[in-house]
């Protein structure tokens, strides 16, 4: 196909260069899409999509030839070969993309929200979860412990308790592996700055676009502007897409106030049958430009050169690492107590835990921001579960099932920690739900899981996934195991030897001063050194995780799709605050 099967509206062809290019200055007719509409049945032929993708809409068809109508006539002129047998014969007419893109939403929203709502294979996704029936098996599974522990009391509590016992002991191996090779891993070494790096190879830049999905923002928009203004990624090749709800008015008059750059747009999500961050991601993504894909939250600040260095680590990897998942930090640690327990937290799962699961080789379950895609792979995998409330975790186990890898980016964006009592529990109720429903998706067909994980990671997505969600669910029965060490009654103190009784005892204890050992070997860097002595604690926060387990799992079969909203607003923190650099992550041996 070349340019001169491209005509314009009226009957004069386009004049090809000598390179094959339509000459520059050629004018073309103009049309107005809200006074003339284009054929739906056109749209549909092509798909609704695929034409937001390209910024063009079918517009008619005359004599067999089809006019376009194109926001960039020269852009879409490379993509006309893709195009089905009966639209090759063109003609060119031109609209703004903002017009091209309301007539496509006009025209074909019920099927765009459809789209983003099914993209995920109903096989892989949560939003044939019946409800009813998990109602039910919750109800039996409820009377079937009941009635265990009524008729055998010392049978039931002994076999939750060596349930729980089991799995502490799997987790607390894990965290003792993902330590030692923190600790092993080499010194940091001087590299040339990534940006340096690219532009010494002579390599063009792709465009990179980054999807901030906004939701009831009244404080956190106007500051997001400034935070993302200071990437060092070229404005020609950075395309910010804020993905607003179509009723969230608040953060729509927000935004507006802000005066949003040139290279920052707002993407309104139409209404749907769910109201979650995957659905916005999901519809967000026809809009981008880029051949790879961010993801940041609404209250993130990034390394300035992150994106730099995610061009530069995927031009560095193979083909079959489509992910990057950055390193998440607080920008807000002192504020309280429950802030600083957070921050903790989070440095020993993104400092410790994930580069051990990387180097375990097993699933890594994904984080909710600072993620990065190759697109194509994105898009071939079915984008995110507009149904599950943990997209993140979710897509990582189907990124692995197809054979494909996530690596961890060393670089580090800082967020808001959750500093509320309620909003930390209802934040961590959504995640604990995700990871139940997302571990029932998965597991609907576990032959076909293990066949496509081998053993090895199958293994680890029954460790990572019903550990976790093990060790929240019977935390009280581990509780009680305080018992032994002060000396007081305990159920199965008579029934156990006393060898037995004083193993129990030492995992129990060497599984709480290894969890204190990690944090602060997870918070010993210059920017959280202050936390070291807050590490202790953390026995007294975990508890908040078992109420919010239980807030989970009520959900799961009352309101599974339901979005609980983390509330985020910088309380108490100046936004210059948010760019305070984290310390420089130690680089992981190839």
């Amino acid at each position: 196909m070349t340019y001169a099967h491209l005509r314009l509206v009226h009957p004069t062809p386009l004049a090809p260069s000598p390179a094959g290019r339509p000459a520059r200055g050629q004018e073309r007719s103009r049309v107005d899409l809200k006074a003339h509409p284009p054929d739906v049945r056109l749209i549909d032929r092509l798909g609704a999509d695929f034409c937001i993708r390209h910024a063009m809409v079918p517009w008619k068809q005359i004599g067999g030839a089809t006019i376009f109508v194109c926001a960039q006539p020269e852009a879409f002129a490379h993509c006309l070969d893709t195009l089905p047998e009966g639209f090759r014969r063109a003609h060119i007419a031109s609209a703004p993309e903002g017009e091209i893109q309301a007539a496509l939403l006009c025209a074909r929203r019920k099927s765009l929200v459809r789209i983003a709502e099914t993209r995920v294979a109903e096989h892989e996704s949560c939003r044939t979860w019946n409800s009813r029936l998990g109602r039910r098996l919750g109800l039996c599974l409820l009377l079937l412990v009941g009635g265990l522990f009524y008729m055998l009391p010392t049978a039931g509590f002994t076999f939750l308790a060596g349930w729980a016992i089991l799995t502490l002991i799997l987790s607390a191996l894990l965290k003792a592996s993902a330590a030692i090779w923190h600790l092993r891993r080499p010194p940091p070494e001087r590299q040339t700055p990534p940006h340096l790096r690219l532009c010494g190879k002579g390599q063009d830049l792709p465009v990179v676009s980054i999807i901030v999905p906004l939701f009831r923002e009244r404080k956190i928009a106007a500051r997001l502007v400034k935070r993302l203004g200071a990437l060092t990624y070229p404005r020609t090749h950075l395309d910010i897409c804020l993905a607003v709800e179509e009723d969230d008015t608040l953060t729509q008059e927000t935004l507006a106030a802000a005066a949003l750059p040139g290279w920052m747009r707002q993407i309104t999500v139409p209404r749907g049958s769910v109201k979650t961050k995957p659905r916005a991601l999901n519809f967000a993504l026809d809009f981008c430009k880029g051949s790879i894909i961010g993801v940041y939250d609404a209250e993130d600040a990034p390394e300035p050169d992150q994106i730099h260095r995610v061009v530069d680590h995927f031009r560095s990897c193979g083909p079959k690492v489509v992910c990057l998942q950055g390193i998440l930090d607080f920008y807000n640690a002192r504020d309280n107590w429950l802030a600083r327990c957070f921050t903790i937290e989070y440095a020993t799962w993104f400092r410790v835990i994930l580069p051990g699961l990387q180097r375990l080789g097993f699933v890594i379950p994904l984080g909710g921001t600072t993620l990065f895609f190759r697109r194509t792979a994105l898009e071939d995998l079915g984008r995110w579960d507009a149904h599950n409330v943990t997209e993140d975790a979710d897509l990582g186990v189907r990124l692995a099932r197809r054979g494909l890898r996530t690596e961890l980016l060393h670089s580090v964006t800082n967020e808001e920690a959750n500093c509320r009592f309620w909003p930390w529990v209802k934040q961590r109720s959504r995640w604990i739900k995700g990871y139940a429903m997302t571990y029932g998706v998965h597991m609907r067909a576990p032959g076909q899981l293990l066949r496509d994980l081998g053993w090895w990671r199958f293994f680890g997505v029954q460790l990572v996934f019903l550990g976790t969600l093990s060790q929240f669910a019977l935390a009280p029965i581990l509780w009680s195991f305080w018992a032994l060490p002060l000396g007081l009654p305990h159920p199965l103190v008579g029934i156990m030897p006393p060898g037995l009784v004083i193993g129990v005892t030492a995992v129990f204890v060497g599984s709480e001063v290894l969890s204190i050992t990690v944090g602060v070997l997870a918070v010993s860097g210059q920017k959280h050194r202050h936390l070291r002595f807050w590490v202790p604690t953390l026995h007294l926060y975990f508890p908040l995780a078992s109420l919010a387990a239980m807030k989970g799992f009520f959900e799961i079969v009352t309101r599974p799709f339901y979005w609980d909203k983390t509330d985020h607003g910088d309380f108490g923190v100046p936004a210059e605050d948010a760019f305070t650099p984290a310390d420089p992550p130690r680089p992981h041996p190839p």
